[in-house]
């Protein structure tokens, strides 16, 4: 016998996940250890902090300037001199985009809106 609920019920992956800032490269916006709010999706917009999965498989918080020819993506941390992104490596592979920041959570915590 099965119960109202079993029959009624979805299984739900979330598509939220927190991450923690490492480094400088995202300041004066994002600081180390500040815990962030970030929705999973394969796609953002110019002017997002995005995770992004660097070459070697590290995961790290840039902001996306644009979409380029062939679907890859530039992006930029905030702090120019203590940042690994694409003025180094080059664009990043459309799949290296693994979320989009919303949200930071601690330890201040605050909405986080595109760049202008």
């Amino acid at each position: 016998m099965t119960s109202q609920y079993e029959r009624d019920t979805i299984a739900v992956r979330f598509a939220i996940g927190r991450v923690l800032v490492q480094g400088p490269s995202m300041a004066p916006t994002l600081r180390h250890g500040d815990q962030l709010l970030v929705v999973r999706r394969p796609t953002a917009r110019p002017g997002q902090a995005v995770v992004v999965r660097l070459p070697g498989g590290r995961l790290a918080v840039k902001r996306l300037v644009r979409r380029e020819a062939g679907g890859t993506l530039w992006v930029e941390g905030d702090n120019p001199f203590g940042s690994t992104d694409s003025r180094s490596l080059g664009p990043l592979a459309a799949d290296a985009l693994s979320g989009v920041v919303i949200a930071r959570i601690w330890p201040r915590p605050r909405w986080l809106h595109a760049a202008r």
